[in-house]
């Protein structure tokens, strides 16, 4: 069977130019063209463009099409698309009157060229629509929220027009081993001949809920294989980097799984922390990949208590236009050890009797503190072999203090 088929029924759209002698063209071209440093979130999403997860847009939004998303989830063209892809900017007297210009890379010394924009338009947020998207996307204004206080840093000039991406950022260099496109993750599937896959998102390494999550949805849904796929961009102060969750889940996966049943991947893109429509963009660009399903728990992609647990997962019944995904949801619940069970089981089905203290339950504080103290965390919450990891990490970080 084939692989389910990206987002709007048609082809991958990947926007790297995979063309060496054109890119170096282009490279060349960028010398002579008006320039700005973009900021992280846009160079996010220029990866993501030219990985072709973000199929089928062809670059930046402008006002409308950012206003439409916002509100109801769809482009000016009635195209499906659930969080704004802005190229948003503080100054933009450099690129006045350009009618192409090159985008610099903010995240790798020296700026490189990361893509050429053509403009079809330079425009500015008022003060209410940047208020609105806020809203609608993060669900709150407040600037303590992590995403909040990225997307409203910026500046409000909107740069709109297709794109052309000339190189992954710092993902391809510092990741070489995980950063995969959407195309490398469609070929890899292929290869393997799978056709039903599960994705699993994460920015943290996996204990044994997480584990046993993926094994759970494998085995329900009869997949081919799962998809661990990990966030390598920038996240909020306190969570793991993303070379240690790497360790930590590969040698999860080498220890516990059957070989050839899952694949270890990694992204280019910076965190939202928008809770529920992050957890459409993550079904949006899973289906891109060629994956038939993602698991959504409790809070996917939240930050704080700014999201009700389930809210990730209603917003598909509530929000999603009909039709405009062919991905389905692995609805999850809080997953733990059960004592009484001897196993690790979703707590909504759990036997009747079951009661808090049945279960092993560790909050993130908790966990940190004792791996930063060198003590594991018991063996029904994390494998040791994952524990050793994270403790030498923490003991490392107290170390330099």
């Amino acid at each position: 069977m084939a692989l389910i088929k990206p987002l709007g029924g048609g082809e991958l759209k990947p926007l790297y130019v995979m063309d060496d002698a054109k890119r170096a063209a282009l490279v060349k071209e960028a010398e002579g063209l008006p320039s700005v440093v973009v900021s992280s979130a846009a160079a996010g999403n220029a990866v993501m463009l030219g990985g072709g997860y973000f199929t089928p847009l062809t670059g930046y939004m402008n006002v409308a099409d950012t206003m439409g998303v916002a509100e109801n989830l769809r482009m000016t063209n009635g195209q499906f698309w659930p969080t704004p892809v802005v190229n948003m900017l503080s100054d933009v007297s450099a690129i006045k009157g350009a009618k192409r210009i090159a985008l610099k890379d903010p995240n790798v010394a020296g700026n490189p060229v990361i893509a050429i924009q053509d403009v079809e338009a330079i425009e500015e947020f008022t003060d209410e629509q940047m208020k609105t998207i806020t809203q609608k996307v993060y669900r709150t204004q407040d600037m303590e929220h992590p995403g909040v206080a990225a997307f409203n840093s910026v500046g409000k000039f909107v740069v709109s027009g297709p794109i052309q991406v000339l190189n992954y950022s710092y993902f391809r260099t510092e990741f070489p081993e995980t950063f995969r496109t959407a195309y490398e993750i469609r070929k890899e599937m292929e290869d393997l001949g799978w056709s039903k896959v599960v994705a699993f998102q994460t920015r943290n390494p996996m204990h044994r809920a997480h584990e046993e999550l993926c094994r759970m949805a494998y085995e329900q849904l009869g997949a081919d294989g799962v998809l661990i796929h990990m966030l390598l961009g920038k996240l909020k102060k306190g969570d793991i980097p993303a070379d240690v969750r790497d360790a930590c889940i590969r040698k999860m996966v080498e220890l516990y799984f059957p070989p050839n049943t899952v694949l270890v991947t990694g992204y280019g893109f910076d965190m939202l922390y928008a809770g529920p429509r992050e957890a459409v963009l993550h079904a949006a660009f899973r289906q891109n990949t060629g994956c038939t399903h993602l698991i959504v728990g409790r809070d996917h992609a939240g930050v704080g208590d700014y999201y009700g647990g389930f809210d990730a997962q209603t917003i598909f019944d509530d929000e999603v236009p009909a039709g405009a995904l062919d991905i389905e949801i692995y609805r999850a619940d809080h997953t733990a050890y059960s004592k009484v069970l001897g196993k690790v089981i979703m707590m909504k089905d759990a036997p009747e009797g079951h009661k808090k203290e049945d279960f092993v339950l560790l909050s993130g504080t908790k966990v940190r503190e004792m791996l930063g103290r060198g003590e594991a965390p018991p063996p029904e919450f994390s494998r040791p072999e994952v524990a050793k990891i994270l403790m030498d990490y923490y003991m490392a970080q107290d170390a330099k203090k």
